[in-house]
């Protein structure tokens, strides 16, 4: 498995599967399994699977438990559920680099290359910040000509990181562990986020209880540039495929070119 760029493309029709799963606390072993067996449910062929944040312990800060190196069994399961399925697999996992920890993001492709990012917002109420290093760079990433930018969880919040400048990307994929007791927060922010960066925003987040008997009520979803919900699936687990197509991202920026007029910055 190595780094690797990508080349932009035109675009062409995506088919992306989300899983909104049960994730059993911190038992990576078991998670991959119930992942394994799930995913061989799928139907028809997809281009991306995103799993939600930490899909293979749950959101925890026992990080000296939990985590895995960049070489270890989890980016090796990605890398085969990747190359069995031909697709890009997504989701966040706890790494350790010198003596660091990060709720990386990483980005595997069907020949083994990946790209990652770091969590940037770490969530100080559940003590995030104490266990984990915030990443520093935001990164777009390409697949059939989308371009596709990655954020974690609480970065959902902050929409100064995520803005849209320059139409620098046309999806925006959230991977999540968003507890049902902020749900309505969840449910107003990713459509917010469609609509003032004119992109399709999918928020991926998990269900069940956690080890802190946290509930989470899943409300995956997917949302397009106009704010139409192309996908919501609360409470149940769900496996689910859906095709998003390029000509409505260029109607929506083409019907209301607002983009063009937004105030620019660097960070």
């Amino acid at each position: 498995m190595e780094n690797s760029e990508s080349r932009m493309t035109d675009r062409e029709p995506i088919k992306i599967t989300v899983f909104q799963a049960y994730l059993f606390w911190e038992n990576a072993e078991k998670n991959l399994q119930n992942l394994s067996l799930r995913l061989s449910g799928l139907k028809e062929k997809t281009d991306l699977i995103i799993l939600p944040e930490m899909f293979n312990t749950g959101f925890t800060m026992n990080v000296e438990k939990c985590a895995e190196t960049m070489n270890g069994p989890t980016m090796h399961w990605m890398y085969e559920h990747a190359k069995k399925y031909d697709c890009v697999v997504a989701g966040t996992l706890i790494v350790e680099e010198a003596g660091k920890y990060f709720n990386r993001f990483v980005w595997m492709s069907a020949d083994g290359s990946f790209v990652h990012y770091d969590k940037r917002h770490l969530f100080g109420l559940g003590g995030e910040d104490k266990a984990f290093t915030p990443g520093n760079s935001r990164i777009v990433l390409e697949l059939k000509g989308w371009k596709v930018c990655p954020m974690v969880c609480y970065d959902l919040r902050f929409p100064v990181w995520s803005r849209n400048l320059n139409e620098s990307y046309d999806l925006l994929v959230y991977t999540a562990c968003w507890p049902d007791k902020r749900s309505a927060h969840w449910r107003a922010l990713i459509p917010a986020r469609a609509i003032e960066n004119q992109a399709y925003v999918i928020g991926v987040n998990r269900v069940g209880y956690d080890g802190n008997e946290i509930y989470y009520s899943g409300g995956s979803m997917c949302i397009s540039p106009s704010g139409d919900v192309v996908y919501y699936k609360p409470e149940d687990e769900d496996l689910y495929t859906f095709t998003l197509n390029p000509s409505e991202l260029v109607k929506a920026r083409e019907q209301l070119p607002f983009l063009k007029d937004a105030d620019h910055f660097t960070l």
